[in-house]
């Protein structure tokens, strides 16, 4: 069986830069978003953030629903894009 790629599409890729543009906006450093995801539960580093951020790192379920309660924006809303959030 082949290995699984890890390569992010573009919902992962639209995510994180909705990530990053949602926290700009709120004035919030990687390191503060990170503390406040840590905060609600699910431990993030800045650096992890980062890559997340720069589509470097999978966002997975748990982390992208922590993230969006940490941005206060509903999930759907880092998933559709700027836009709409």
């Amino acid at each position: 069986m082949a290995a699984r790629s890890l390569e992010i599409g573009p919902a992962g890729i639209r995510a994180a830069r909705t990530i990053e543009i949602l926290r700009t906006e709120r004035g919030l450093a990687q390191r503060e978003l990170a503390a406040r995801v840590t905060a609600l539960g699910r431990p993030m580093s800045n650096t992890m953030l980062s890559r997340i951020e720069r589509a470097q790192r999978r966002c997975d379920i748990d982390d992208l629903v922590a993230i969006a309660q940490a941005l206060h924006v509903p999930v759907p809303a880092l998933l559709h894009g700027p836009a709409t959030a």
